[in-house]
């Protein structure tokens, strides 16, 4: 075979996992039908747990001085996301040209192959390998994997090559989005509603402004068709009564509110990951963190099974995960686009939620959902509140000094994490423990500077993370740690 994995997909999800695969061990190619990337910004940032998902290897530095905003919204419903600990409105203004930019210099230094202008056309599953045809600026090429994951967007032409069915709801209306420069407009963070629609405008820097707008009675077009600024501007125009005709676009795109959610995202050896997983409305800008998300839940999975130790079922609770949280990412999106979409006839709606947002409960529940905090994988027996979420940042103190719960994961292996620091009953048989699966695991014994601030943590005792940073075993619940060790990291290998 020519590698272990091909990435059909240079965008943000592709490049991460490129990156978690070969932090794994395993051979990746990346190939994508773009000889050169856009340099679009796209994407204006990343979420509260993509923030901390990519500070877990080692990259906030990369993105230079992050700006995060406590404030937020649902739907248009601003409140504040510093009600849940840990969270905030994400990373703004970083535009997904320099995401990609981060990604792809960083998974390069890890040796992936990234080849640009390389065209997937087809694929062919075979009991050990699948084999795909590509287009290269050099003719037509086959390549071969032990496994092909399809990251290409939301039309994955590796998804409909596997078969995988995409069900959910078809578009009722276009939009449009744009960096245009020129004059300074008005900001509109949260959207102004008119009655020909909605505009958000937002400025990026060094003159450039953001203008998204979303026209009442827009026709989805087809994909593929090219959008002129005339267009873009009539609308801006029918909406607000300003013309910015005369502004000068950076570029100018569409996007529609269509929904679907992939039947499977594994199909033998094809797995899908990113839009070709989920397409959604980008409301909250949860799109490219969902798909990083993807990524490190499937690097380290896939890498194992490569490398021949990933214990039995490991890979499918890729889907089993991924996709549970993909229903719940559908079903938010697409109330937060009712509310933030609609016209008169979503008032009610809007009432109703300003209502409820009075409430500390929910606006905690509705940060943890925008912000992917909250989410919790089922990872087995345990009744410890950490058990299948992230293993929070904080600093712990060890006999070397300080060390955050993130800079633990920076390898992409998984963390046994002593809080008693190393004098607790326990602590000789997870040393032993610890020291049997050392290759897959990072053991460390420390304590937590203030155990107050934060108790459900303190109250573990000791805890297992995965590489992709969910607890997946607590000392609290009377689960065995060596059945947890095995479940997600296999049978301990003769030479540790």
């Amino acid at each position: 075979m020519d590698t272990d994995v091909i990435i059909v997909g240079a965008g943000p999800t592709g490049l991460m996992l490129a990156g978690e695969l070969r932090l794994g061990g395993a051979e990746v190619v990346v190939i994508d039908r773009l000889a050169e990337p856009t340099g679009q910004s796209r994407g204006l940032g990343f979420t509260a747990r993509a923030v901390e998902v990519f500070d877990q290897r080692g990259l906030l530095p990369r993105f230079g001085t992050l700006e995060t905003s406590p404030f937020g919204h649902f739907g248009g419903i601003q409140f504040d996301y510093t009600v849940l600990p840990d969270a905030h409105f994400g990373a703004r203004g970083i535009p997904q040209s320099q995401t990609e930019d981060v990604l792809a210099g960083w998974a390069d230094e890890l040796g992936a192959d990234l080849r640009r202008g390389w065209e997937f056309r087809a694929l062919a599953e075979e009991e050990d390998r699948v084999v795909i045809d590509v287009g290269t600026p050099e003719g037509d090429r086959r390549l071969s994997a032990s496994y092909l994951v399809g990251c290409d967007g939301g039309h994955s032409p590796v998804r409909k090559a596997a078969g995988i069915d995409f069900p959910g709801t078809p578009a009722t209306r276009d939009m449009y989005l744009a960096d245009i420069r020129g004059r300074d407009l008005a900001p509109r963070f949260l959207g102004e509603r008119k009655p020909e629609g909605m505009v958000m405008a937002a400025p990026l820097g060094e003159g450039v402004h953001r203008i998204i707008v979303c026209p009442h009675g827009t026709e989805p077009r087809e994909r593929g068709q090219a959008i002129p600024y005339r267009e873009v501007a009539d609308a801006w125009l029918r909406i607000t009564g300003e013309d910015i005709s005369d502004l000068t676009p950076g570029w100018v795109s569409s996007f529609t509110d269509a929904t679907g959610l992939a039947a499977r995202y594994r199909r033998g050896r094809v797995l899908l990951a990113g839009d070709a997983a989920h397409i959604h409305l980008p409301a909250g800008g949860q799109g490219l963190s969902f798909g990083v998300q993807d990524a490190a839940n499937l690097g380290w999975k896939l890498a194992a099974d490569i490398r021949g130790w990933a214990p039995p079922g490991l890979l499918d609770t890729y889907h089993t995960e991924r996709h549970a949280a993909g229903v719940r990412l559908l079903l938010h999106t697409r109330l937060q686009g009712q509310s933030f979409l609609g016209g008169d006839e979503a008032e009610p709606l809007r009432a109703v939620l300003t209502e409820l947002l009075a409430h500390e409960d929910v606006r905690r529940h509705l940060a943890g959902s925008v912000s992917h905090l909250d989410l919790r994988y089922d990872v087995g027996p345990g009744e410890h509140p950490l058990l299948g979420r992230r293993l929070p940042p904080r600093e712990v103190r060890t006999e070397n000094g300080t060390v955050t719960t993130a800079e633990l994961l920076r390898g992409g292996q998984g963390v046994l994490l002593d809080l008693s620091g190393g004098r607790g009953a326990d602590s000789a048989a997870l040393a032993a423990a610890g020291e049997r699966w050392k290759s897959r695991v990072v053991t460390a014994h420390g304590r937590l500077p203030d155990p107050t601030v934060d108790p459900g943590l303190a109250g573990a005792g000791a805890l297992l993370a995965r590489p992709d940073g969910h607890v997946v075993w607590t000392a609290a619940d009377d689960a065995p740690l060596r059945e947890a060790l095995e479940r997600w990291f296999g049978p301990a290998p003769a030479d540790g």
